[in-house]
């Protein structure tokens, strides 16, 4: 265990897994980017290219909890550094693929490798960022996510494009390894609590499991959260998964463009947003304990409409200009993710609370991929095109019911939970 050389190093570990997360998404978007090409090649159905895309939600979902457990106790620079290796080398593996089984397979072992990542990371740099600063934090981490998304879908259909979809793979893969291993020099453990410890909360050793789970259970801001991030990822995945086909097959886009055109008007707009985001959040959780939550509950009451025009507009602009609102607004949502959840859960648990939100919200709200290729197979508008494109501007219903959740706890619960064991703010 080693405390921070200097004042700034605890945004240098922001920096270091900013990068660490760009890889974590490139690798999970790239195999989105490239269904056309497997479909032309493979000859899979919307049906069997939905599961693929599902498969790695289930078991990142799955062994989330068991993964935040583990990490509110062995060093999470291990589990941060030794995911990435692994899943790196499981994003090369992608490559060797040929049969549904076998996408499915490594889809399923890269969900195993990155479910380490974010209750590790969250963990550590909630370690590193007290309240003061733990929003702006998270929120420039959270721009890495968006930036992932935007080279995995780009690059990989470029790639794809050009030179066959394989090499994207490759090259993900391969920039992960060398990554992790260059990091694994810089990166540093901190004391657990070390950022309760300078507000004069002591520290707290690692409790048993279902301790943790209580922490975190007995409190129903944390239920209210963690079901509105199903909602909310049941909507991110569907968007992740279908929208670079969405765009060739309904708009005609090239391969390529529909990769960068599917990720960039909403990630970029979603990375602009996110530190402003951030900023509003910390300054409403100065002066009200639901402050975070309420910023998330607009993010969703505001976004849902634009959700609805992505899928029903005919109209490339009206699309593109909706995809930017979107954006905008699933930004101010996921900037108080883990945030908002660590207002409420002690830092002894913390590690363990990002695993149950992400079991609970990547478990089911995976379903999203393989509904939408259902439904797009299956569904009663006349053709796959018509049926993708209703599911999708309805699943924006999924964004208004969790922005009325999100009203009720940041208006009601949340105070009682702050009372209840979770870190006051300051005037409160």
């Amino acid at each position: 265990m080693s405390r921070p050389v200097s004042k700034n190093y605890p945004w240098l570990v922001v920096g270091m897994l900013w990068f660490i997360c760009l890889f974590n998404y490139a690798d999970r978007q790239a195999i989105s980017a490239v269904f056309p090409a497997l479909k032309k090649e493979f000859g899979f159905t919307d049906t069997e290219l939905g599961g693929i895309g599902s498969a790695f939600g289930y078991v990142y979902g799955a062994g989330a909890i068991f993964a935040g457990w583990i990490g509110d106790r062995v060093a999470r620079r291990h589990l941060i550094l030794g995911g990435c290796i692994f899943w790196s080398f499981v994003t090369i593996m992608t490559a060797w693929c040929g049969k549904a089984w076998q996408f499915v397979t490594v889809r399923a072992l890269e969900g195993l490798g990155e479910t380490f990542y974010f209750p590790a990371s969250m963990s550590l740099v909630s370690d590193y960022h007290s309240r003061k600063t733990r929003s702006r934090a998270m929120s420039v981490h959270q721009s890495s996510v968006y930036a992932g998304t935007i080279l995995g879908s780009w690059v990989g259909a470029l790639l794809a494009e050009h030179y066959g979809w394989r090499w994207g793979f490759y090259l993900f893969g391969g920039g992960g390894l060398v990554l992790a291993a260059v990091l694994y020099a810089f990166l540093r453990e901190p004391v657990r609590g070390a950022s309760e410890a300078v507000a004069g909360v002591a520290p707290e050793p690692p409790v048993p499991f279902l301790t943790a789970v209580r922490d975190v259970a007995s409190r129903p801001t944390a239920w209210f959260l963690m079901l509105v991030f199903v909602l909310a990822n049941f909507v991110a995945t569907i968007f992740l998964t279908w929208t670079p086909t969405f765009l060739v097959n309904k708009f005609n886009f090239k391969l390529a463009a529909a990769g960068l055109s599917g990720a960039a008007f909403i990630q970029i707009a979603s990375a602009l947003a996110v530190p402003l985001a951030g900023y509003v959040a910390d300054t409403l959780a100065a002066r009200n304990p639901g402050g975070r939550i309420l910023a998330q509950a607009a993010g969703l009451l505001v976004g849902a409409p634009f959700v609805f025009f992505v899928g029903s507009t005919g109209s490339v602009s009206t699309l593109l200009l909706s995809m930017i609102v979107f954006g905008v607004c699933k930004g101010f949502y996921d900037a108080g993710i883990f945030a908002s959840l660590y207002d409420v859960v002690p830092p002894r648990s913390r590690a363990t609370a990002a695993g149950l939100m992400n079991t609970v919200g990547w478990g089911l709200g995976s379903l999203g991929p393989l509904l939408t290729g259902w439904y797009s197979d299956h569904g009663p508008h006349g053709s796959k095109v018509e049926n993708m494109s209703h599911f999708i501007a309805y699943s924006g219903g999924a964004y208004v019911v969790g922005g009325m959740l999100l009203l009720a706890a940041g208006l009601h619960f949340v105070r009682r939970d702050f009372a209840g064991g979770g870190q006051r703010p300051a005037g409160h």
